[in-house]
């Protein structure tokens, strides 16, 4: 006999409650969390620049059907493509995601917060044109940032304790979850409405990690955080046109994400949603590396200096040992043959064996063409990696938030070099001060991989400038990225 199940509905689950209550009504006060989201603006859609120099992401943007243009459409920087905002949003974030450059938030889940971003500034566009025509006012790029900030709170602070790559799913769950949130809040949802778009977020049937993991790595893992996103927006629209949301998906027995999906588990929580995230993101400013293998290439690159002033070269070494944290073991430490750039940059060998090389490591250096180098196999093939217990305690101490690698040199002639360490990448909180103007440089050079002298400067001035930008209409801020 089958064991009763109440049919009486359910309140929404307390995740989504909280999830929607923060949304609607928690105002971001943080000085240090409003000006990182404005560097995070730039960054973010300065990588998506760089993307579209490479056809493998460019031959997925555009309408889906060729030569369909939308009225009061959102823009899609750095092209004259104007869309629906679900299209627009996978656009966005296909580009920003494509070359592993854009910021990162490692614990247990790890991620991209600034994925959301393809959503937010899609349907911020939208809603400003939509506007506009009715004679109302336009969204400002505050809101765009408001939502960047709550965004990547939402998305961090569920990636803190709740490890979704345990159970084989992919992080971009998070990314459709807090842009259903802040995007439903823009269209103008309930506090009720918004918790109702989270729902119908977590519903879905998710991604799963095997697009990021041998044997099968590939270049779905570039566009799966703007297929979210955009799915995001979706889901937001359904909910505002009245579609009912799913309140016990989480909680709900046999057939819930925690049953289902989770292995009975419910979401752990560190801390309350505020400006966490936003405050301590990790920016990729040097190298299009994943996040994890971030402080060995600086270290690589370190060592490429040392081998140099000595006479030696990279044909002089013996072994490279890597004292790593065990989420770079789990994550990209690969041996054996490497199929395409998406396979490439999730590796660490390859990412340390590139700069001990050539002293650089750059987004080309995965390409075919690089790869064929025949000094880059040999060489990935003499580099393990160990783990370090304190790097990976390190690495989840929520005042620390280390990514430590150090890296040992063995040469032919038995001469080991001194170790190489280091704990946080450039991009890191703590070295925030030395990372800015390296920031603010990389967003000039992907600036001017698109736009003439004087657009570059308008955009550069206008992202420069916290008090206008935030004054900025949403309409404005697009319109300048038009290409």
């Amino acid at each position: 006999m089958s064991a009763h199940i109440s049919n009486t509905r359910p309140e929404h689950d307390q995740v989504l409650k909280d999830i929607a209550h923060y949304v609607a009504n928690v105002a971001i006060d943080s000085a240090d969390a409003w000006n990182t989201a404005r560097l995070c603006l730039m960054d973010t859609l300065g990588c998506g620049l760089e993307a579209l120099s490479y056809p493998a992401c460019t031959k997925l943007m555009g309408p889906i059907v060729p030569g369909t243009v939308v009225p009061n459409g959102a823009r899609v920087p750095g092209t004259s493509f104007q869309l629906d905002p679900v299209q627009a949003a996978f656009n966005i974030g296909a580009m920003i995601r494509w070359l592993d450059f854009n910021d990162t938030w490692l614990a247990a889940e790890w991620g991209h917060p600034s994925d959301n971003l393809g959503g937010i500034l899609a349907t911020a566009d939208w809603i400003s044109r939509e506007r506009l025509a009715r004679g109302d006012a336009p969204l400002t790029m505050r809101d765009v940032l408001e939502a960047m900030i709550k965004a990547h709170e939402i998305q961090g602070c569920l990636a803190l304790e709740n490890a979704f790559n345990k159970v084989g799913l992919d992080h971009v769950v998070l990314v459709k979850a807090a842009s259903a949130a802040v995007c439903a809040k823009l269209m103008g949802a309930t506090e009720r409405e918004i918790a109702d778009a989270v729902s119908q977020a977590f519903v879905d049937g998710q991604s799963l990690r095997t697009y990021r993991h041998a044997p099968n790595t590939g270049s779905r893992k570039s566009w799966a955080a703007g297929d979210a996103t955009s799915r995001a927006v979706r889901l937001a629209l359904f909910t505002l046109k009245g579609e009912m949301g799913v309140p016990g998906v989480l909680t709900a027995p046999v057939w819930g994400f925690y049953d289902v999906l989770f292995k009975g588990k419910p979401f752990a929580f560190q801390r309350p949603y505020g400006s966490y995230v936003m405050e301590k993101v990790l920016f990729k400013i040097s190298y299009p590396a994943e996040f994890h293998s971030q402080t060995a290439v600086e270290c690589a690159m370190s060592l490429n200096k040392q081998l140099r002033e000595m006479g030696k070269t990279a044909a002089d070494i013996r072994k490279v040992t890597i004292r790593t944290h065990e989420a770079c073991i789990r994550i990209i430490d690969k041996q054996g043959p490497l199929a395409n750039p998406a396979d490439r940059d999730h590796c660490i060998q390859y990412m340390v064996a590139v700069p001990l090389l050539f002293g650089r490591l750059t987004a080309a250096d995965y390409e075919n063409d690089v790869a064929a180098d025949a000094r880059i196999d040999p060489l990935r093939a003499k580099i393990v990696c160990v783990e370090d217990p304190q790097f990976t305690r390190d690495y989840h101490d929520p005042d620390k938030r280390s990514i430590a690698n150090a890296l040992t040199v063995e040469l032919d002639d038995g001469s080991v070099l001194p170790e190489v360490v280091c704990e946080y990448p450039i991009g890191h909180q703590r070295r925030r001060g030395d990372g800015i103007p390296l920031l603010e440089a990389k967003f000039r050079v992907n600036l001017a991989r698109r736009f003439p002298e004087k657009q570059q400067q308008a955009i550069f001035d206008l992202c420069s400038d916290p008090a206008r930008l935030l004054a900025t209409p949403v309409n404005r801020f697009t319109d300048l990225w038009v290409i």
